[in-house]
């Protein structure tokens, strides 16, 4: 095996049995969230991620926690990432919760052949009809199509309405400054179209586990989410076939790779799982191995026999 493979899952779920009786009462600086939970069991997996950065020569973010159980598992939680495509969630989301009176889910969106843009396969199928903006909320999340998307933000006051959308929620960190598809430049140093792992984490649980939309437009957005295509070789790799997974996903320069979203274990215990990455190169390659592994370790960590 060489320095680049991933470690076989067998080995993974038997560490994490092992790792999820060290829960750390100081973790280390980068294990460190920005803000702790009172009542969270934080768990140190610094050596872990940071031998996984090593491995693939990536920065590395992650925040995630067992629901059920209050364990969660901080490293560069409070650092900044670019959140590329993972912003077309919380737009669906913004539809649903301020939106739905203006611009039903059945109201037809109408657009000219020049918004098409790179990888927006389903709208441009529509040019010629349109796309209902239930349509839209789909294709943006479950393929990540950038036209999709573009129409999404003009629903909600364009990047400025979906940064207020964050601040409702009580995220005072995420932020959108730019359209499709110059918000996936991921320049590092760089603060706009950017979240960090604790930030875009939480702001997903408030809109798919907790009360912030209504029941069923929570149910919506999470059907959505659970049909999403572009996660196989991300956390749909990385975690058990049989766990139920909604999720989104974000990529863009300098190998940003980007999965967020709940899993639902066989035992129904939810986990909210973000995992967010970059590399130093502009024209580095994203390296899907990276979030497989990162999700693994997490699953075998937060939920071992589930």
């Amino acid at each position: 095996m060489t320095s680049a493979d991933p470690m076989p899952r067998r080995r993974l779920f038997k560490a994490g049995l092992a790792l999820t009786t060290a829960v750390a009462t100081a973790p280390a600086l980068a294990s460190t969230p920005a803000s702790a939970v009172p009542d969270a069991e934080y768990v140190d997996l610094g050596t872990e991620f940071g031998d996984l950065e090593r491995r693939y020569g990536a920065r590395l973010g992650v925040y995630a926690r067992n629901v059920r159980t209050r364990r969660t598992v901080a490293y560069r939680a409070g650092e900044p990432f670019a959140m590329c495509s993972t912003f077309k969630a919380f737009a669906a989301a913004a539809v649903l919760r301020d939106h739905g009176d203006r611009a039903p889910l059945d109201a037809v969106i109408h657009y000219p052949p020049r918004d098409i843009l790179d990888n927006s396969q389903h709208s441009e199928a529509h040019l010629t009809t349109g796309m209902t903006l239930g349509e839209a909320c789909a294709a943006a999340i479950q393929y990540s199509d950038n036209t999709a998307g573009n129409l999404l933000l003009r629903q909600i006051g364009g990047p400025q309405g979906l940064t207020r959308f964050f601040r409702s929620l009580g995220d005072r960190v995420s932020r959108l400054d730019r359209w499709e598809t110059d918000l996936n430049t991921a320049v590092p140093g760089d603060p706009q179209d950017t979240s960090t792992p604790e930030a875009l984490g939480r702001s997903f649980e408030r809109l798919t586990l907790g009360r912030t939309l209504a029941r069923a437009d929570r149910e919506q957005l999470v059907t959505w989410l659970k049909g999403n295509t572009t996660s196989a070789e991300r956390f749909g790799a990385g975690l058990p076939r049989n766990w139920v997974l909604a999720d989104k996903t974000g990529t863009g320069s300098y190998a940003t790779a980007n999965d967020i979203g709940v899993a639902w274990t066989t035992r129904r215990t939810p986990l909210l799982l973000t995992v967010l990455s970059t590399k130093d190169a502009e024209d580095a390659s994203v390296d899907n191995r990276l979030i497989r592994d990162a999700a693994a370790i997490l699953a075998a960590t937060l939920a071992p026999g589930e």
